[in-house]
């Protein structure tokens, strides 16, 4: 088949990064377009030999942008638009409808209880995606708590199809070399017991909460690492500030070298507030590490002693940190992870429910390349 992926855009985040590993695994032909901003992973697709479009959309209510992605569609002739993120899907459903596509496909990456995307949840919010959703075939919630999130919503649960986001466990490999390289770009010693936290540095990512439990038990032997970059990063240096910690507290800024920022790390912590899937916490195990977390849907049902849930407080998270921190535990591997969440096996149910759609509509299914 031929595929059309509408992406919001293309900076990095978990989305953006989780249709990089999707499209490097489909048997189908896809292009993909971004809505605006054509980020860092349009330039990992391209690499990659993904022919990528930029929309070029400069508002969010900009009614063009549905005639010119319904040409573009158009012109392609493809099988199937596959929608991601709020915009693309408000925009792309009804661009492919318009259009005359057999199969139109949106996934929920990130619905929480009272934003959608960083959006609180208006009427008018709702009322555009609910309304779009007419033009929509199937929606993939990325975890249970998504798919009812997506039903209390309103969406009829028939159009709803749980696809887990999957990890790439070869890009997530444990690294000694990585390890060591890291830790000397960073003046943090080989023997130190270094506690991380990684993604986009905003409020409901709570880092400061880490770094508030955390400061006691900083010194020349624990260190913090932060990966990731955002507008709460000024906030949470003068938290470090604060506490006086800023020294054994490290901001890494935004990094494309996951599996090498996860290697330099002993314990990875996930502090989010509201989480809809939990991705970060899947590549961390993935790469050997022990994990607490705050809240984690991946993890719902899957039995591991490699991970284990923690207050949201700091008292609480301080007193899981210590206890963590003292065991010391080393690298092992999760092979009920790999089971549930493979990413070959993800992105084949994927390919595989653009068939059976294609097929109740009574259209011949195409095969991409194997």
């Amino acid at each position: 088949m031929k595929v059309l992926h509408v992406i919001t855009g293309l900076g990095v985040g978990g989305a953006e990064l989780q249709l990089r590993s999707v499209l490097q695994h489909t048997r189908h032909d896809a292009d993909v377009v971004a809505m605006y901003n054509p980020g860092d992973v349009a330039r990992m697709l391209t690499d990659d030999g993904v022919r990528v479009r930029d929309l070029g959309m400069t508002r969010n209510t900009q009614v063009s942008a549905v005639l010119r992605l319904r040409d573009l569609i158009r012109r392609g002739r493809y099988d199937v638009v596959h929608t991601h993120l709020y915009r693309a899907c408000v925009y792309g459903r009804l661009a492919a409808r318009m259009a005359g596509t057999k199969v139109v496909v949106s996934t929920e990456h990130s619905i929480g209880e009272t934003h959608l995307e960083r959006r609180r949840m208006t009427l008018g919010v709702r009322a555009l995606y609910l309304g779009t959703d007419l033009c929509s075939d199937a929606t993939i919630a990325v975890s249970e708590t998504v798919a009812q999130r997506l039903r209390m919503w309103g969406m009829p649960a028939r159009k709803i199809i749980v696809i887990p986001n999957g990890v790439d466990f070869t890009r997530v490999e444990f690294d000694p070399d990585d390890r060591a390289r890291v830790r000397r770009e960073h003046g943090i010693g080989a023997d130190a017991h270094v506690v991380g936290v990684l993604g986009r540095l905003d409020p409901n990512k709570r880092f400061h909460l880490v770094i508030e439990a955390m400061a006691p038990l900083l010194g020349q032997q624990n260190k913090l690492l932060i990966v990731g970059d955002g507008p709460d990063r000024a906030r949470l240096e003068g938290v470090a500030r604060e506490h006086g910690v800023a020294e054994h507290v490290i901001f890494a800024g935004q990094r494309h070298d996951v599996a090498a920022m996860l290697s330099a790390l002993d314990l990875f912590v996930a502090s989010s507030e509201q989480e809809t899937f939990g991705l970060s916490v899947l590549e961390a195990m993935a790469n050997g590490l022990p994990v607490l977390y705050t809240t984690c849907p991946a993890l719902v049902g899957i039995d591991t002693d490699r991970a284990r849930q923690v207050p949201g407080d700091v008292e609480g998270m301080r007193a899981e940190l210590a206890a963590e921190i003292l065991a010391a535990r080393p690298r092992a591997d999760e092979p009920a992870i790999r089971h549930a969440y493979g990413i070959e096996a993800v992105t084949r149910r994927i390919d595989d429910l653009y068939g059976r759609i294609l097929q109740r509509r009574g259209g011949e299914q195409l095969v991409g390349r194997p």
